[in-house]
C-alpha cells in the first residue's frame, strides 16, 4: 500500500500476524460495550463484527471503527482518564497477509517534514501505535512529555522504532515514488515476466488465478547511487494512505507565484536561518487562520519579526480553530488567539511588531513587495512586505491516480479534500465505493487525528482477511 506514514505502519502491523483480543478479567468503562466484548472473548477483534461493536460509540470523530479502536486502547481518554488498554495481542504468523508498504521517507511519512521541535496538537499519548504506548518510548530515552504533548521529531523517530520493534521492516520500502495506479486485466499481465521491489522470487504478489483484473502500480525508488530505478507491481488490493502533506492550497490569485511568495512554513525558517529577514525588516505576510499559521506567527514573534497577520473570518468565528481547544491545555495557540483579538490594525494593542485583519483576503502581490489586500466592506489597502507565507492548508496530490483521483471523492465535481471532501468509503471495511479492492485510509478517508487513523487500518485488515480467507471458522 502506498503511504507509510501511522495509517500504514498500523496497518502493517495488523496484516502481519499481529492479533488483538479482549483481554480477560479487564473492565471496559462503557457498560454496553463490555457486554459485547464479553459475548466472544475468545474470538478476535478482528475476526467480530465491528458495526455491531461499534454501534453507540460517541466521540471525537465521526468514523464509528475509529471510536471502536480508540476507546479499546485508551478506554477513558476523553474524561483525563489513563485507564489501561482492554485489548491483549497475540501473534499469529499463520494470518499474516503479504504486503508491501510504500512511501518516499522513512516509516513516519510526513512526520519526518515537519521542523522537528514543533510541539504535536493531539495529547503524547494519542500518537501511539497499538501495542507499544509512546509514553513507554519517551521513558525509555528519559523524557516526559511537556504539557502532555510531544515534538515532531519524537514522534518521527517513535514510527521509526516502532517498525523496527515490531518486525515491519521486511515489508516497508522508503524512497519509493508512484506516478501511476490502474486497473489492468490479469490475462494481459500473466506472460509477461515483471520487475518487484523484492528480489527473491517468493513474491507476494502472486495472482490468485481466478482474479480477471489487477491493480498496476507503477513508479520509481532511488537506490543507493541516487540512480531511479523503475518497478511495476501488481495486486490485487491497493490501500491509499498517502495523506494530505503533499500540496498546499493556493490562494490563485495575480503574483502568487513571485519569488517571495510562500506556502511552507519551512520557508519563513530558512529566511531567518539565512538572516535574509530580521527585526529591521518589512513585515511578513502571513494569510491563514490555522494551526500552521499559528505555528509561523510564535516563530515571528519569536524572533521578533513584524507579521501582519490576514484572515477570512471573523475572530469570534466558532469554525475557528482556536475557539474549539482548552486554554489550559493549548497555552501558546491561546496568546496567537488572544493577539488576533487585541492587536487588529484598528486599535493597538499590546503586542508589538503583530498586526492583526480579520475578514480581510489577499487580492494580488506586486513584483514590488507590495500586496493589495481588502476588508468585508470592499476597502483595499496597500502593504509593503518582505515575503509572504499562505498557510491555509494542504491538499493530497492523487496525480498517480486516474482523473487525480476525483471519481472517488463524496463530490466527484471538487478535488479530494479531507475535510470538505474525502474519498468515499465504506464506514466499516475503508473500501472505496467506487472502486472495489481499492482502499482509502487516514486524512484521505476523513480521518485527520492519529489515534483516529487507527481505525480504520483495523477495518481494511478485517476486510483484507475475509477476503484472503484467513479468518477462523
Amino acid at each position: 500500500f502506498l503511504g507509510n506514514g501511522p495509517s500504514g505502519i498500523c496497518l502493517s502491523y495488523l496484516l502481519s500476524g499481529y492479533t488483538p483480543y479482549f483481554k480477560r478479567d479487564s473492565l471496559h468503562p462503557h457498560p454496553i460495550l463490555q457486554r459485547k466484548l464479553e459475548e466472544a472473548p475468545d474470538v478476535s477483534i478482528l475476526d467480530q463484527d465491528l458495526e455491531y461493536l461499534s454501534e453507540g460509540l460517541e466521540g471525537r470523530s465521526h468514523s464509528p471503527v475509529a471510536l471502536l479502536f480508540d476507546t479499546l486502547q485508551r478506554p477513558d481518554t476523553d474524561f483525563g482518564g489513563t485507564a489501561e488498554s482492554v485489548l491483549t495481542w497475540w501473534h499469529k504468523s499463520n494470518r499474516a497477509i503479504p504486503h508491501l508498504v510504500l512511501g518516499r521517507n522513512a516509516p513516519g511519512g510526513a512526520w519526518h517534514s515537519i521542523e522537528g521541535s514543533m510541539v504535536t496538537l493531539s495529547r503524547g499519548e494519542w500518537m501511539g501505535l497499538p501495542d507499544l504506548p509512546f509514553k513507554d518510548w519517551l521513558m525509555q530515552k528519559r523524557r516526559g512529555l511537556r504539557n502532555n504533548r510531544a515534538t515532531a521529531e519524537d514522534i518521527a523517530q517513535y514510527y521509526q522504532y516502532y517498525v523496527m520493534k515490531k518486525g515491519l521492516q521486511k515489508n516497508f520500502r522508503c524512497g519509493t515514488v508512484v506516478i501511476s495506479v490502474r486497473k489492468v486485466s490479469a490475462e494481459s499481465i500473466s506472460n509477461h515476466a515483471h520487475k518487484n521491489l523484492q528480489e527473491n522470487s517468493d513474491s507476494p504478489w502472486n495472482l490468485h488465478e481466478n482474479s480477471t483484473e489487477v491493480f498496476q502500480v507503477d513508479g520509481f525508488f532511488k537506490n543507493l547511487k541516487g540512480e531511479k530505478e523503475p518497478f511495476s507491481i501488481y495486486a490485487e488490493n491497493v490501500v491509499l494512505a498517502t495523506g494530505t502533506y503533499d500540496s498546499p492550497t493556493w490562494l490563485g490569485i495575480k503574483g502568487e507565484n513571485l519569488s517571495y511568495v510562500h506556502h511552507k512554513l519551512s520557508a519563513l525558517e530558512e529566511a531567518v536561518k539565512k538572516n535574509s529577514i530580521s527585526i529591521m525588516s518589512d513585515p511578513v505576510l502571513i494569510v491563514g487562520a490555522g494551526l500552521t499559521a499559528a505555528d509561523a506567527i510564535l516563530f515571528a514573534h519569536h524572533c521578533n519579526i513584524p507579521v501582519i497577520h490576514v484572515f477570512r473570518r471573523r475572530v469570534s468565528d466558532p469554525g475557528l480553530i482556536f475557539n474549539q481547544l482548552p486554554k489550559m491545555m493549548y497555552p501558546e495557540y491561546h496568546k496567537v488567539h488572544q493577539m488576533m483579538k487585541e492587536q487588529s490594525a484598528a486599535c493597538v494593542g499590546p503586542y508589538e511588531c503583530y498586526i492583526s485583519l480579520p475578514e480581510h483576503h489577499v487580492l494580488s502581490f506586486g513584483k514590488d513587495k507590495k500586496c493589495i489586500l481588502q476588508d468585508k466592506n470592499g476597502y483595499q489597502k496597500v502593504y509593503k512586505i518582505s515575503m509572504a507565507l499562505v498557510l491555509t492548508g494542504s491538499n493530497p496530490n492523487l496525480s498517480f491516480l486516474p482523473n487525480n483521483g476525483l471519481d472517488l471523492a463524496m463530490d466527484s465535481d471538487q478535488p479530494v479534500n479531507p475535510k470538505r471532501n474525502p474519498i468515499d468509503v465504506d464506514p466499516f471495511t475503508y473500501e472505496c465505493t467506487q472502486e472495489k479492492g481499492l482502499y482509502a485510509l487516514g486524512p484521505l478517508a476523513g480521518d485527520n487525528f492519529v489515534r483516529f487513523v487507527q481505525g480504520g487500518a483495523l477495518a481494511v485488515a478485517s476486510s483484507l482477511l475475509k477476503k484472503a480467507n484467513k479468518n477462523p471458522p
